[in-house]
């Protein structure tokens, strides 16, 4: 059969191609038989088009977005509140009004948003007691139902399906060996949403793995909180769903390991330790001074100098996301890291020279008399407890292993959590030469190496999104700023897109903390997007992402 207007099929076939784009640009959404009829974008930039400014530092931290009613869901850490935002219009985004919970607990950690429900993860007072996870209607704002969960809940994620609701629980102490110390344990709550009736909780808790604290020290996994058992040490962070929603793989990232969760079951049914990553080979170098400008000195300045180090970096990732590729699933990390140092009663965060009284060992590190001397190593902030009780020292006292706060990286693996790729040094190299921030200065100044002794750009968020047949990271930046995308396709070997940085000197958007992909297909504009909750600066910027085909 023939059409009568054959002039027109060209024109009607690239539209048809180009809206069923806009319906796979989402991360997550790895239908392969349909990526076959979707047009490849050969380039990928970013640009800002919009953004609300808070007002406040914490002001904007995890955001969440609503299609049907246009509208952006801005956690305010400052306030412990809510801010709605309509996106409607994005390059000029309107706050509409304020969730205030305070009827409901201490403040609002994170949000999630399914089809019109929005979820909220509220953390108690104090902060060991049971946190609240709340449902409202994104239209008309209307609280539907709240229950309780574990202690401190921060990042929630629906199931694809929208039928259940995970909650990452962290449990954090308040302190340690003190009079009115508290160590709640950690936790994965699922809910069944159960739209239209009451949700209902089930808990995947760390229990069994009580009792198994010295072989999971020795398979890897981070286990040192004083006096604390593995269900109170295991802090969930963040969590990635597999395609199906059965699978759950959350981060506890300062045990530097991560959770295997059946959904179905609410069941923890392993621990993986992420190990450690070799800053001695080359591409996986670090800035690790902030005073490298002299040559063997106590009392240098600072300078760029990235190079390979005999340090080992501990992974302990923020966000995880995941993706599929010929059928096989990965997940990305974002190796932020992070110490215990925030509670009394116990800080593992020292720096080399205080660390190493003694002297490194010479039988293990080279030049070890210069190395220790603050040009070099002497600085970098170092945790003093590996692993368990292990201080990393010999019997006379000398250090024979370094271990660095985070990866400086963002990292592949496969659902086993065997690692496919490192991005080694990349991150760090991006920032060389930035015209608008110093190299590795930290969010709240533009400080020259401010943050090369402790854990560099420190990338924290990441999502990942499909177009066409290629898939791409996007990963946050919290110190310097910006989001760095890589071409994700073949996972043992990512190419690098683009960088954007938004900050100017020690204004502008700073501290991504959340982001949030739009795909085309939902999005107000008919463009993706990505939006960055910035906790710094309090600001919600609209990036838009322009393919190039």
């Amino acid at each position: 059969m023939k059409l009568k207007h054959q002039h027109l099929m060209p024109a009607l076939l690239a539209s048809a191609l180009l809206a069923v784009a806009a319906l796979s640009a989402c991360g997550g959404d790895d239908d392969d038989a349909v990526v076959a009829i979707e047009p490849t974008p050969r380039t990928l930039g970013l640009e800002k088009i919009g953004g609300f400014d808070g007002a406040a530092t914490g002001a904007a931290e995890i955001t969440a977005y609503d299609a049907a009613s246009k509208r952006l869901f801005v956690v305010n850490g400052a306030n412990g509140t809510v801010d709605v935002l309509d996106l409607s219009t994005p390059t000029a985004p309107v706050k509409l009004t304020t969730l205030d919970v305070s009827a409901l607990g201490a403040g609002v950690n994170s949000v999630a948003v399914h089809d019109g429900l929005v979820a909220l993860a509220i953390e108690a007072a104090p902060k060991t007691s049971p946190g609240t996870v709340a449902f409202y209607n994104a239209a008309d704002l209307r609280l539907l139902n709240s229950v309780t969960v574990g202690a401190l809940p921060d990042m929630l994620v629906f199931t694809p399906d929208g039928s259940r609701l995970l909650v990452a629980n962290e449990g954090e102490p308040n302190s340690y060996g003190l009079a009115d110390s508290a160590d709640p344990e950690g936790s994965v709550s699922v809910i069944s949403v159960n739209r239209g009736g009451t949700p209902t909780v089930a808990t995947a808790d760390f229990r069994a793995f009580n009792g198994q604290e010295a072989a999971l020290r020795t398979q890897g996994v981070r286990i040192f909180g004083p006096g604390a058992s593995a269900a109170q040490d295991l802090e969930p962070e963040y969590i990635a769903l597999s395609e199906d929603g059965r699978t759950a793989w959350v981060t506890l990232q300062e045990n530097n390991a991560v959770a295997v969760v059946d959904v179905a079951s609410a069941t923890v049914t392993s621990i993986k330790p992420l190990g450690f990553k070799d800053h001695s080979l080359a591409g996986m170098g670090l800035d690790a001074s902030d005073e490298d400008g002299g040559s063997n000195t106590n009392t240098g300045t600072p300078a760029i100098k990235i190079a390979v180090q005999p340090v080992k970096g501990l992974y302990l990732p923020d966000a995880i996301a995941r993706y599929t590729v010929g059928g096989q699933s990965y997940l990305i990390t974002a190796n932020e890291g992070d110490a215990r140092a925030d509670w009394p009663g116990f800080n593992e965060e020292t720096r080399v020279r205080a660390h190493c009284t003694a002297g490194l060992d010479p039988a293990v590190f080279a030049d070890a008399a210069n190395l220790i001397l603050d040009s070099n190593l002497g600085r970098l902030r170092i945790t003093a407890t590996p692993n368990g009780g292990s201080d990393g020292k010999n019997g006379a006292g000398q250090c024979t292993e370094l271990y660095s706060f985070g990866a400086r990286s963002f990292t592949i693996w496969n659902t086993d959590l065997a690692r496919v790729y490192d991005s080694g040094d990349a991150l760090e190299q991006l920032t060389l030469a930035l015209p608008n921030a110093n190299f590795n200065a930290s969010h709240d100044n533009n400080t020259l190496d401010g943050r090369s002794a402790s854990k560099g750009p420190e990338p924290e968020g990441v999502v990942v999104g499909r177009f066409g047949a290629k898939h791409y990271a996007f990963i946050g930046l919290e110190r310097v700023g910006g989001v760095a995308v890589y071409d994700v396709s073949n996972p043992a070997a990512p190419v690098f897109a683009t960088y954007f940085n938004p900050r100017t000197a020690a204004t502008g958007d700073r501290g991504p903390e959340g982001l949030t992909l739009i795909p085309a297909a939902q999005s107000p504009n008919g463009k993706p997007l990505l939006i960055v909750g910035h906790e710094i600066s309090g600001t919600s910027t609209v990036l838009q992402i322009n393919l190039g085909f």
